[in-house]
């Protein structure tokens, strides 16, 4: 029996379970279409093989206190080093996770008199930054650039003379679609604003050597990149890439940085072989891109739903009863698809979300989408 104190907790769990919106740990089963890990690198050999090495020669594997005491290793220097060399950045900094990076920047860069004006869609780890920080913020409608701009004018009418902030991803992770990156720079060149982007489900998939989508942008000096490394890259933590002295005062000012443990110098250094494997192994990317064309292809095909382009294929069905109940038809066929709902995504656009991976190929592709049109086919309960 729950005792009067836990009650509200459970009147709260009780309300999720009622919406259909109550989340569970379950463990990983059957064919994966539900990863980031979309180079099949975090099980691979030559990862494995990274790691055995960096073992070898004395690597340690946590840190043992914050960067700015003992804890700042020669393998986060190298990784941070050979980062900004890939990316074509002056600097890197890394962090222990995405999350963490992401939402430092936001809380950190952005002073107070500042705008940041965002995509609506931009990640919760931006919102959290946000929310944290103190500059004033403004969503615009996603993908649209001319609401962006019309933003920041509104803003400057009203009297706004502080810096501008401009955050999107550059290919959105429950969507799959890209930002337009070209717009938002030319947007960001006219207001001397910075442009802040989230490339945590195109590096390592996409662009040359895996560079992600904004490879063209990187390096000038009002752009901002986060580069995850748990999702493609197979391992874990963040990279903010940019400029050198917004590097330095996210040393000097960001909280998340300055009192967390230091990431674990092994994984840096698996980081650092991931980067060369990156351009050792090209032929991932593009089985990877044979992979999600296919995926794409059929999805139109047999399901009738719109192909988003990418490695990330949302099927969106609407209600939470319905995402739920048929993400848990094509786990009992043994396909891993995980349903998501709001406040994730957007009320009334309760989802599949498909992971296209090199964990898979066009045979289990094909049958999955077998059971998938199956399913939709079956239509509401």
């Amino acid at each position: 029996m729950t005792s009067d104190r836990l009650l509200p907790y459970q009147r709260l769990l009780g309300g999720l379970e009622a919406q259909h919106r109550r989340r569970r740990l379950t463990g990983r089963k059957g064919a994966d279409f539900s990863s980031n890990d979309y180079l099949g690198l975090s099980q691979s050999r030559e990862v494995r093989q990274i790691a055995i090495d960096a073992l070898a020669r004395g690597v340690a594997i946590g840190s043992g206190g914050s960067r700015l005491l003992r804890g700042n290793d020669a393998e986060h220097e190298a990784l941070e080093a050979e980062a900004a060399a890939f990316f074509g950045v002056e600097s890197a900094l890394y962090f222990p996770g995405g999350f963490t990076a992401n939402a430092a920047l936001f809380s950190t860069l952005p002073q107070r008199g500042d705008l940041v004006v965002h995509d609506s869609l931009i990640h919760a780890s931006a919102h959290d930054g946000m929310r944290a920080g103190r500059a004033e913020c403004v969503a615009f409608a996603h993908n649209d650039a001319q609401a962006a701009d019309d933003a920041v004018r509104t803003w400057r009418n009203r009297g706004g003379a502080g810096r501008v902030w401009i955050g999107a991803e550059s290919l959105y992770s429950m969507d799959g679609d890209r930002a337009p990156l070209a717009d938002l720079m030319h947007i960001a060149d006219r207001h001397d604003a910075f442009l802040v982007i989230d490339e945590a489900h195109a590096t390592g998939a996409l662009g040359p050597d895996g560079r992600g989508l904004a490879g063209d942008l990187e390096g000038r000096e009002n752009v901002v990149t986060l580069h995850t490394c748990g999702k493609a890259l197979g391992a874990q933590g963040g990279l903010l890439c940019g400029p050198t002295i917004l590097r330095d005062v996210i040393v000097n000012f960001c909280r998340p940085f300055i009192f967390a443990t230091a990431p674990s110098p092994l994984m840096a250094a698996v980081v650092r072989g991931v980067l060369a494997l990156l351009r050792q192994q090209p032929q991932r990317r593009h089985r990877l891109g044979e992979l999600v064309a296919f995926a794409n292809r059929e999805l139109e095909a047999r399901c009738g739903m719109p192909p988003s382009g990418s490695h990330i294929l949302p099927v969106i069905l609407g209600s939470n009863e319905r995402a739920m109940r048929t993400a848990a038809a094509l786990q009992s066929r043994g396909f891993d698809i995980r349903g998501i709902r709001p406040p994730t995504v957007p009320e009334g656009t309760a989802r599949l979300r498909i992971a296209i991976t090199l964990h898979n190929d066009q045979s289990s592709v094909s049958a999955m989408l077998d059971a998938l049109a199956e399913a939709m086919h079956r239509g509401p309960a």
